[in-house]
């Protein structure tokens, strides 16, 4: 999602940004890209450009402003909906480029990353889903696009507005006030043959983003189902927060579906953790595979303590310790079952497993697919049940690494088939269910939170998978 925060309008854009000032970018040849990027780019140290061609049509182009080398000047060339012409801190020309040429978030970004792609206005990105490599696009319920002829309809307000120069600007701290006498400013320099003014995206309205239903750092703890202290801190933590819709002097304030949808990723990323972990002897939480290697070679240690004949035969322990053979064992089997799941240095290469589970569902995969030109006819026989128990082992050992190893499954499938997520999530569904040593609970549940959002079973009106 964008969080680049632009700083002005140009002039000429047919999009303005409400709160910002608009600023004079009569320097910008907007019909030439390529003199754009020259601009900036090998003018001298610190100075950059750069243009590219969009898939669907039209272009984007950047340079720094060389009058004040602070900023850099954005544009985005829209093959129906106009250009928009932004001036952002240079420090966030790469990200803006990388948003607008490969975020798949559309070009206007407005409330804290929502975004609209010329035809519809969509939540910020937050939920990953790994069969396509990217993010689910959301759609706003009961979305409004504000148009400039919108804005320009509310009564005036006595105030002199003006058009800033570059060489001079310094961006504002706060969204400037009376901002529609700008905008009637902006909308009295249009030159013939411009977007019309009831083409012109300014804003988003919906009910989601009525300040009153905003909710803070309470509410979304709530929204969450977390304690308050386990959010991460706006002031250490804010990029793992979601984007707030607002800032206010009491902290940022999210609208309920973001704060939803953030709630929604962070069970997806924590939840697989959390459901297949176990309490150690020492009393802390770790992943239930480790915690029953540990266990089992604790009891083996033990075991063969207890049969030693002689207590000289282990000169660590005498008869006279107060340490039982349990403890000692536990103390003994702890660090081997650790070296066992360290997936970087240990004696079994966890990465390697991953690679393996993936290629053997997707071998099962290519089986099915032979002679079958139609991806949605073809009949997916179940995975094997020796795969299905490695696939029990690797997520027992890493359950953060569930979703990921789901994901792939179901992106590969998808690339190399053309088969859709959802019949591929069906087929891990089914296939666990009948041979996964997990109780049926816990499986559905971590199915729910791991398997992309797009391999999942739709929900009934209550919330339940049909």
């Amino acid at each position: 999602m964008s969080m680049i925060q632009p700083v002005a309008n140009g002039l000429r854009t047919d999009h303005p940004v409400p709160g910002l000032p608009f600023i004079n970018d009569e320097r910008l040849l907007l019909d030439n890209p390529d003199a754009i990027e020259r601009t900036g780019r090998n003018q001298g140290e610190g100075l950059w450009g750069r243009t590219d061609r969009l898939r669907g049509g039209g272009w984007v182009a950047f340079t720094t402003e060389t009058k004040n080398r602070d900023y850099a000047w954005a544009v985005h060339q829209h093959p129906q909906h106009g250009r928009t012409v932004l001036l952002i801190r240079d420090t966030d020309l790469g990200s803006l480029h990388h948003e607008w040429m490969y975020g798949r978030n559309g070009f206007l970004y407005r409330h804290g990353g929502y975004w609209w792609d010329g035809d519809c206005w969509y939540r910020p990105q937050q939920i990953v889903d790994r069969a396509y490599e990217g993010y689910q696009a959301r759609p706003v319920a009961d979305a409004v696009t504000v148009t400039a002829v919108d804005v320009l309809a509310r009564p005036a307000t006595p105030h002199t507005a003006r058009i800033a120069k570059i060489a001079d600007f310094t961006a504002p701290e706060e969204p400037l006030p009376h901002w529609r006498e700008h905008l009637a400013l902006w909308a009295s320099h249009r030159k013939p043959g411009s977007l019309p003014l009831d083409q012109c995206t300014v804003d988003l309205a919906a009910p989601e983003l009525d300040p009153a239903s905003l909710v803070d750092r309470a509410g979304l703890a709530r929204i969450a189902e977390l304690e308050l202290e386990d959010l991460p801190h706006p002031k250490y933590g804010r990029k793992d927060l979601p984007p707030p819709q607002i800032e206010t002097a009491e902290g940022p304030r999210w609208s309920r579906p973001v704060a939803g949808d953030w709630a929604e990723q962070y069970h997806r990323t924590h939840g697989p953790r959390k459901l297949l972990s176990a309490t150690t002897t020492f009393g802390t939480d770790q992943p239930r595979g480790l915690v029953d290697d540990h266990n089992r070679l604790t009891k083996i240690i033990a075991d063969s303590l207890e049969d030693a004949e002689e207590p000289k035969k282990n000169r660590l322990f005498t008869r006279g310790s107060s340490t039982t053979h349990e403890e000692q064992a536990a103390d003994l089997a702890w660090w081997p079952a650790v070296a066992i799941n360290d997936g970087t240095d240990g004696f079994i290469p966890l990465t390697a497993v991953r690679t393996t589970i993936v290629e053997a569902v997707l071998g099962g995969l290519a089986r099915d697919m032979e002679g079958n030109d139609a991806p949605k006819n073809v009949l997916l026989g179940d995975i094997r049940g020796d795969v299905v128990h490695l696939i029990d082992w690797y997520i027992l050992r890493e359950p953060q690494l569930a979703p990921a190893l789901f994901g792939e499954i179901c992106l590969d499938a998808r690339l190399r088939f053309g088969l859709d997520p959802k019949d591929v999530g069906d087929l891990l569904r089914r296939s666990l269910t009948l041979d996964s040593g997990l109780d049926h609970q816990t499986l559905k549940t971590l199915l729910d939170l791991a398997l992309p959002p797009s391999a999942q079973v739709p929900k009934n009106n209550d919330g339940r998978r049909r």
